[in-house]
């Protein structure tokens, strides 16, 4: 069986144990650095923000004990005012007064400070995920498509699409510890003053539910990456049960019991494993933060002592008992913080392995150009290729070569290789045994965005994209995705012409089932504006691998037919069950599991009997 792929990122254990937990926090440095690249004067500002608000608690809580202090004061001297204007105009209130605006400003200030935060974060997190989400399709684009069939990679592609959506409030957190820091910081070195041994008893006191917070953290991810298979089905199971493409189907068969049964079925287990996890979660939780509030009220009894004693006044128990409150407050957020940063972290590393997985096939350094025009051909030695984890090789020992301006039709019954050939001259796959030479060099010599450029691909399982007519078209080449005289004569030699003269909006019209004013069409109308996709490339080669499957058989004569008449001066290969429309090639290939069993013109074929005359047979019997 084939090996892993040499590129792919490591596999990582579900259940990560401490010492990965705590190496995961490696991801940070990389995620910051991308928050940075999004958008530095955001960054800036919600850390600038953050920094004169972490200020704001302190100064705020020393403001009130000020004011507490000051109104005892006043009480104290015995003061007798008739009224708040006489109290007023003798001066004695200006110090209260001053206090309670500052506090007053200070408020809206913190307030506004805050809904700036989050003015800034909202758009940072807007930007970060957009460009993320840019940077995983770009990506995803370089990879191989061994990579997309690979299951554990779909999950790994899953997770790491998620990821992009779910992390920003990582960097939200991440900010806020700083913030948080700071005023522990601030609020520290006021309780030093008075009793600094409070300090270190908060902390200890705060470990054990620090430790707690880790463990189920790690748990909770732990149960998200095992499920990922399970959430792709349960995803599945719901477009499937809710959707235009599946309704038909679903209705004429009565699939919905059945699809709702099986989404039921795994939704639950994974509540089930949810709801265990979070009772856990919420006992163990409950008994741990019991030590931190008993560690608060130890030292709040001992300042209230101190207060009793005269050793504080009101306004420095209000100072030191608020401070202390706060701290714990903050001490614990940090402390959980932490530990679900590192939680998140482990999430990022769903998000940074995909980005590590590198493609096998690639262009060389100093990739050779594809020659214009080709003037031998392809030449396939001894070609193998089997899929990933498969124990049968999809084609083997393949000898033939397809000449230049040659058209070549690949026959042969279901799964006897004739799309993976094509793959392979595509070069999508490359062969594990034997090789493929363009006149003459290897493929793996040439510049692989290059040869695509050159190969005009349509695939039986082609995709119907929920753009204008136009841009279905003109998808076919990108570049040229302006140039509407090209996609007009694209789509006249495709036949496609009369099939978006009687739409509405003719080539501007939004066609398929998804969006609002859309038009949909038949499976022939579909076909031909995807055989015109292919024209819109203008490549060297051109391949029709079964598009042709929803048309009629006059319709795929004439389209195979006008596909012979302008395959002139190209190489041209086309895949099909009706003999009809193969005959006309230059010459076919019969493949037979993965074997090439006969080659030859229709008539040598015929006349030599074997599978091919068989199976012409057997269809010329059907129409008799």
């Amino acid at each position: 069986m084939p090996s892993p792929s040499p590129h792919a990122a490591p596999a990582r254990n579900p259940t990560p144990n401490l010492r990965e937990r705590f190496d995961a926090m490696r991801n940070l440095g990389p995620f910051l650095r991308q928050i940075w690249q999004t958008s530095r004067p955001l960054t800036l500002a919600s850390l600038g923000l953050r920094l004169l608000r972490a200020f704001m608690p302190v100064v705020t809580l020393y403001i009130a004990k000020l004011i507490i202090d000051e109104a005892i004061r006043l009480v104290g001297l015995g003061l007798d005012f008739s009224s708040l204007g006489d109290a007023w105009r003798s001066g004695q209130l200006d110090t209260l007064a001053t206090l309670l605006a500052l506090e007053f400003a200070l408020a809206i200030g913190s307030d506004l400070l805050g809904r700036l935060v989050s003015y800034a974060d909202a758009l940072l997190s807007e930007l970060f995920t957009n460009a993320t989400s840019v940077r995983l399709m770009e990506h995803a684009a370089t990879l191989d498509l061994e990579d997309f069939e690979d299951p554990d990679l779909q999950d790994k592609l899953d997770r790491a699409r998620r990821q992009t959506m779910g992390r920003m409030n990582l960097m939200s957190q991440l900010f806020g510890q700083v913030q948080d820091a700071i005023t522990v910081v601030a609020f520290a070195a006021g309780l030093l003053v008075y009793a600094p041994w409070l300090i270190a008893l908060l902390a200890l006191a705060l470990i054990p539910a620090f430790v707690g917070e880790a463990h189920f953290n790690a748990l909770g991810y732990s149960l998200n990456f095992q499920w990922t298979p399970e959430r792709r089905q349960l995803e599945y199971l719901r477009q499937m049960g809710a959707s235009v493409e599946t309704a038909k189907e679903v209705k004429i068969f009565n699939l919905h019991r059945f699809l709702i049964e099986r989404y039921r079925g795994l939704a639950e287990k994974f509540f089930l494993a949810n709801r265990a996890l979070a009772r856990r979660r919420a006992l163990w939780g409950t008994v741990l933060a019991a030590l931190g509030t008993l560690g608060y009220y130890v030292a709040y009894g001992y300042i209230a002592w101190r207060t009793v004693r005269g050793d504080f006044s009101i306004g420095d128990l209000t100072f030191l008992a608020g401070s202390f409150l706060r701290l714990r407050q903050l001490l614990e957020g940090l402390l959980i913080g932490f530990s679900q940063v590192a939680g998140q972290a482990l999430y990022l590393d769903d998000l940074f392995s995909f980005f590590e997985i590198e493609p096998e096939i690639a262009s060389p350094a100093n990739a050779a150009p594809i020659p214009r025009p080709i003037t031998h051909g392809f030449v396939f030695e001894n070609v193998g290729f089997r899929y990933p984890d498969a124990e049968r090789w999809a084609v083997r020992h393949l000898d033939f070569q397809l000449q230049a301006g040659e058209v070549l039709a690949l026959v042969g019954e279901n799964g006897a290789g004739k799309t993976t050939l094509v793959k392979l001259l595509a070069r999508l796959y490359d062969p594990d045994e034997g090789r493929i030479l363009l006149d003459g060099r290897d493929l793996r010599e040439y510049d692989i965005d290059d040869l695509r450029a050159n190969i005009g691909v349509i695939f039986q399982d082609f995709v119907r994209y929920h753009l204008t007519a136009g841009e279905n078209i003109g998808v076919g080449r990108i570049e040229a995705m302006q140039d509407q005289a090209r996609i007009r004569a694209a789509a006249a030699r495709a036949m496609a012409d009369e099939v978006i003269d009687g739409l509405p909006r003719g080539y501007d019209q939004m066609v398929g089932r998804r969006f609002k004013n859309s038009v949909d069409l038949s499976g022939g109308q579909w076909q031909k504006i995807a055989i015109a996709r292919a024209y819109m490339r203008d490549a060297q080669v051109m391949i029709l691998d079964e598009p042709t499957a929803a048309l009629d058989a006059r319709s795929e004569f004439e389209v195979f037919q006008r596909f012979k008449e302008l395959s002139d001066n190209r190489t041209a290969v086309l895949i099909s069950h009706r003999f009809s429309s193969v005959r006309m090639a230059d010459r076919i290939l019969v493949l037979d599991q993965g074997r090439l069993e006969a080659s030859g013109t229709h008539e040598q074929l015929m006349a030599a009997g074997g599978r091919y005359a068989e199976l012409f047979e057997l269809q010329a019997a059907g129409y008799r």
